[in-house]
């Protein structure tokens, strides 16, 4: 018996990986969260599983359906959404199993922002502009911000910015980063990213507010920030270049 974490992608059914689908498909209980996890990737489990929304769930009552299953010897499907190693509350649960000896594995998926970046067309390391992402959040009811990793020391690196479960502290995201990115820099908030009802903004730290507003976003939702989103006079990347040789292209006589 196996507790099976999976990253079920960001959200669209077919941007889970095929071995996550897989084990979906073959766990007689499935565990998820319904708030952010797709019915349409969960409708693959087996017809005659357990299937559990636990997203009204406690943690001690999703690890006594972990308990449960390991005692009946069937394997479980944990699902979370986008990847696991960011914002999804698995150490806790791995703590658990550890401390019962229940056994498990990890399956990584697509993570939200770089399902925000496709969908917005830009990369978010370019060449003279950013060659770093810092995928961070903030705190609201949260737990708090551990320190020296407050948002106004990360704005100091100048890096592009991926800021997770904020959208309701984007005044504060805005006034912490103007100082050191500049109003005019490009920002952009991507609601839903990959789902049908997915939606984009896209403005300036001066107007992305008052963009996110009007559209009443207020939840689920990634807010980028960098010079990258609009960036058009990069200098191409080495990797490409016929004067730069490496293992696979040797230099040319």
């Amino acid at each position: 018996m196996t507790v099976h974490f999976i990253g079920a992608g960001p959200g669209a059914p077919d941007l889970i990986t095929v071995r996550g689908l897989g084990l979906i498909e073959r766990c007689p209980v499935c565990l998820y969260a319904g708030s952010l996890v797709p019915q349409a990737v969960i409708a693959r489990a087996p017809a005659a599983a357990r299937v559990v929304d636990t997203s009204a769930l406690t943690l001690d009552e999703i690890i006594a359906e972990m308990q449960a299953a390991h005692a009946k010897g069937l394997d479980v499907a944990r699902v979370h959404s986008g990847d696991l190693s960011l914002y999804g509350a698995i150490g806790e649960q791995m703590r658990r199993l550890d401390a019962l000896g229940i056994p498990y594995d990890l399956t990584p998926g697509v993570p939200s922002f770089a399902a925000a970046a496709a969908a917005l067309g830009a990369e978010l390391t370019l060449p003279g502009v950013a060659q770093t992402v810092i995928l961070t959040r903030t705190a609201v009811r949260s737990s708090p911000m551990p320190a020296g990793e407050e948002l106004a020391s990360l704005a100091k690196s100048g890096a592009t910015l991926a800021i997770h479960l904020s959208i309701a502290n984007l005044a504060r995201v805005v006034r912490e980063l103007t100082p050191h990115y500049g109003a005019d820099c490009p920002a952009a908030v991507v609601h839903r990213a990959s789902w049908p009802d997915q939606r984009i903004l896209r403005g300036t730290l001066a107007t992305i507010r008052a963009l996110a507003m009007a559209a009443r976003m207020t939840r689920t939702a990634l807010i980028l920030v960098g010079r990258v989103l609009d960036a058009a006079a990069f200098a191409e990347s080495r990797l490409y270049d016929p004067a730069h040789s490496h293992l696979f292209r040797p230099r040319r006589k």
